[in-house]
């Protein structure tokens, strides 16, 4: 059975990591903690039944409540599951940062690392042009530069 664990907003790691210590040292019913990607807010428990996840809960810093209604495996699986999507952004996009600290931010595609699933970008308004690596799923391509000839400054 899973069960959905509500926990305080960018303390997820941190609640999912002190449950599964406390369920190691218990040698609680719980066969899973999981702490799907995008999912803020919320944690994810698999375990033998209501009161074992509640156990595992229990008094733990961040953790706000246990949602009674278990959920099936289906329910969640896009969730849980990462989708495999081909990599489509190149060096020269112009991309849109989708989360903080450069949430809406513009930038220039300077590199992409397909196997650490990164790109190294450079703000288009900064003063000063600093390399930042972003996660790939946290960019989105808002124009594709084809051009060999095009202007560098931008």
């Amino acid at each position: 059975m899973i069960f959905v664990v509500k926990v305080i907003t960018n303390k997820e790691d941190q609640a999912a990591e002190l449950i599964a210590g406390k369920v190691e040292k218990r040698g609680l019913q719980v066969y899973s903690v999981i702490r799907p990607h995008g999912l803020r807010g919320y944690i994810l428990i698999e375990a033998e039944d209501y009161d074992s996840a509640q156990q595992a809960a229990l008094n733990v810093p961040y953790v706000k409540s246990v949602i009674f209604k278990s959920l099936e495996y289906k329910e969640v699986e896009n969730i849980v599951e990462p989708v495999v999507t081909a990599i489509n952004i190149e060096k020269g996009d112009i991309v849109e940062i989708l989360a903080e600290p450069f949430k809406r931010e513009k930038a220039k595609v300077v590199r992409v690392d397909k196997q650490k699933e990164e790109v190294i970008v450079e703000l288009l308004e900064a003063a000063v042009q600093i390399p930042i690596t972003v996660k790939l799923d946290n960019v989105k391509v808002i124009r594709r530069t084809k051009e060999e000839g095009e202007d560098k400054d931008f």
